[in-house]
C-alpha cells in the first residue's frame, strides 16, 4: 500500500511538472539569498550570475530597473528619455513619467555604485586602478563583460544630446565608458548606445574621441567584400574611390562601423514579416543570415526587437532561431525565461 501511494503521488507530480512547468518553476526553482548576498565575503552582487545574450526591454518597468536586469544576467538595457526642468526622465511615454525616474537616478548613479565597490582592491592580490585596461564589470563570473546601455532618445535629439553628454561625465572621468580613441575602439564595462532620433551627426562629430555609439539600423546595411583599398588598410583612397566618405558629406549606410556603431537593430516584424505556420520559411531565414553577415561583417552586435511575446511556443522558437543564427542579444520581456537558454525543453498547455 505504501509503495502504492508513492507510486500515485510521484505519477501526480510528474504530471504537474509537465502541465504547468513555468508555473512550478517560480515557485520552486527560484530559490536566493536575501539581498543577493551568496557570501559574506563577497561584495559582488553578481556573485554566481552567467551572462547572456538577452537585452531587458523597457527596463525601466521592472520593479527594480536594472538590477533586476544584472541579476538575471542580461548584458543589455534599455531607457527612454526625455526632457523636463533640464532633467533627463526616463519612461514610455509622456504620461508615464515621474520626476523621481530619472536616467541618473535609474542608471548612472546605481551603476557608478556597483563599479565603484567592484574597483576598490580589498586585498593587496587584487590589481589596481591603472590605465583603465584591468577595470571589472558588473558581473563576478565574467567582469571583462561589458555592459550595454541602450538610450533611446525620445524627442529632438539637438536638446535631448548635451544633457545626456553631461550625466554621463562621472562615468566618463571614472573610466567605465567604452570608446574610440581615434584609432581604436577600447572596451570598458559600460558601453553607451543611443537609438530612436539619436543624433548621428553629433555622434560622429568629433572624431578623436566618442562614447556614445549608436543604434544602426540592421536592415538597411547590405553585405559587401571589402575592397582593394581596404584590404590594404587605406580607408581615405578606398573612400574617395567610393566617391564619398569626406566630412561634410551626407551619411549613408556605409558609414556605419564599430568607430560609430555597437548595435545593429530592426523591428522583426518590419524586417523578416510573419511567421506563418509559426515556422521561418527558407527565404525568411535566408533573409536573416544575410543581415547577421551585413552587421557581423562591421563589428556590430544583432539585435531584433519586436519578436512575438506570444505563444510561448512560438516565442521559444523564434529566440532558439536567432541565438542559433548568430544574433548576438535577443529582445526580452521575460528575464526569468530568457536567461533559462533552455526555451525547447519548456512547455505547457498555452504554448
Amino acid at each position: 500500500m505504501f509503495l502504492g501511494v508513492w507510486k500515485f503521488c510521484s505519477l501526480a507530480w510528474d504530471s504537474l511538472v509537465y502541465l504547468f512547468p513555468d508555473n512550478l518553476d517560480s515557485q520552486l526553482g527560484a530559490w536566493h539569498i536575501p539581498g543577493g548576498r551568496y557570501s559574506i565575503f563577497s561584495h559582488w552582487s553578481t556573485h554566481g550570475v552567467t551572462p547572456v545574450g538577452c537585452h531587458s526591454h523597457n527596463d525601466y518597468w521592472r520593479e527594480v530597473p536594472l538590477r533586476s536586469a544584472v541579476s538575471a544576467g542580461c548584458i543589455g538595457v534599455e531607457a527612454d528619455i526625455w526632457l523636463s526642468d533640464n532633467d533627463l526622465l526616463v519612461g514610455h511615454t509622456r504620461f508615464t513619467l515621474h520626476h523621481d525616474h530619472t536616467l541618473r537616478s535609474l542608471y548612472i548613479d546605481p551603476l557608478l555604485d556597483i563599479l565603484d565597490k567592484h574597483n576598490t582592491p580589498s586585498s593587496r592580490l587584487q590589481p589596481r586602478r591603472g590605465d583603465g585596461a584591468d577595470l571589472a564589470g558588473v558581473f563576478a563570473n565574467d567582469p571583462s563583460q561589458t555592459l550595454v546601455l541602450l538610450i533611446d532618445f525620445k524627442t529632438d535629439p539637438e536638446i535631448l544630446w548635451p544633457h545626456v553628454v553631461e550625466q554621463l561625465d562621472s562615468l566618463r572621468r571614472a573610466g567605465y565608458l567604452t570608446h574610440f580613441n581615434g584609432t581604436t575602439v577600447v572596451q570598458r564595462p559600460i558601453t553607451v548606445v543611443a537609438t530612436g532620433y539619436a543624433p548621428f551627426h553629433l555622434i560622429v562629430a568629433n572624431s578623436t574621441y566618442r562614447d556614445i555609439f549608436l543604434d544602426a539600423p540592421l536592415d538597411m546595411l547590405k553585405t559587401r567584400e571589402p575592397s582593394p583599398y581596404e584590404k590594404l588598410g587605406l580607408e581615405e583612397e578606398a573612400a574617395a574611390a567610393a566617391g564619398g566618405g569626406g566630412r561634410g558629406a551626407e551619411y549613408s549606410v556605409e558609414d556605419y562601423d564599430v568607430t560609430n556603431s555597437y548595435y545593429a537593430s530592426v523591428d522583426f516584424r518590419k524586417a523578416i514579416g510573419p511567421l506563418f505556420h509559426n515556422r521561418f520559411s527558407q527565404a525568411q531565414l535566408e533573409l536573416l543570415r544575410a543581415q547577421v553577415r551585413a552587421a557581423h561583417a562591421r563589428g556590430l552586435k544583432v539585435r531584433y526587437w519586436g519578436t512575438p511575446s506570444w505563444p510561448r511556443g512560438l516565442r521559444n522558437h523564434v529566440w532558439h532561431i536567432l541565438v542559433r543564427e548568430g544574433v548576438d542579444l535577443i529582445n526580452v520581456d521575460d528575464l526569468r525565461e530568457a536567461t533559462m537558454q533552455d526555451w525547447r525543453k519548456h512547455r505547457s498547455w498555452f504554448s
